[in-house]
């Protein structure tokens, strides 16, 4: 009598890994649909949303917040990328392990964004990449970086950090904690020199805000 050989199915894990995008400019309604647009996005994993922004500083640049609700950016669809066997404490000790190699001053729009880091995280927990028009428009810079709008390669999307109280967003312990430590307090300031320094902060943002849209427009059209 022969033996059938019966396959073994893989192994996948149990613990679903999400891909949350978003968008990062309005042209992305149209631009979605020619497989194209400006994304960011983040990986969620037991309820948790991991994501790299960019900051001045050699610490890192990962940080998590509520699920499909990243401050500053506008969500658009969760894509299930595979699952998992890491459990919470595992997936912790993961990410503390890319703090290091993620640090906030090494964001670079085109070679080393969001995106490139969601799809790291997903490839060593699921063994699968993100999809690729998520990051296709880095990709088309990196080949075509002769013709991208000038100043374009050094726009960063800022990291977003959670406000002191906030029960919806939960912070990263990690390098950045010890840098906040070490650095000494400032001194407060008065009412009237709060409210105006909050003024400029405002008009500064909402200029760099529409100057990264033009360019972006400009790159798209």
């Amino acid at each position: 009598m022969l033996c059938r050989m019966i396959p073994r199915k893989k192994k996948t894990g149990t613990v679903p890994v999400y891909l949350n995008v978003y968008d990062l400019t309005p042209i992305n309604g149209y631009a979605y649909w020619v497989g194209l647009g400006v994304y960011h996005s983040g990986v969620q994993v037991h309820g948790i949303e991991y994501a790299f922004g960019a900051h001045e500083h050699s610490t890192t640049g990962i940080f998590e917040v509520e699920p499909r609700k990243c401050p500053g950016f506008t969500f658009r669809k969760s894509i299930l990328i595979g699952r998992t066997d890491f459990g919470p404490r595992e997936v912790r000790g993961f990410i503390e392990k890319l703090a290091g190699e993620y640090s906030g001053n090494s964001y670079n729009l085109i070679t080393r964004n969001c995106n490139h880091f969601c799809n790291d995280m997903c490839l060593r927990l699921t063994k699968r990449p993100i999809p690729s028009w998520v990051n296709r428009l880095a990709r088309l810079g990196f080949l075509c970086n002769c013709v991208l709008p000038a100043g374009l390669n050094e726009t960063k999307v800022r990291q977003i950090r959670a406000e002191d109280g906030s029960n919806n967003e939960k912070k990263l312990r990690s390098q950045s904690s010890r840098y906040t430590s070490a650095s000494k307090p400032e001194p407060q300031l008065s009412s009237r020199s709060s409210s105006s320094s909050t003024r400029k902060s405002q008009s500064t943002g909402t200029k760099s805000k529409t100057l990264f849209n033009q360019k972006v427009n400009a790159l798209l059209l």
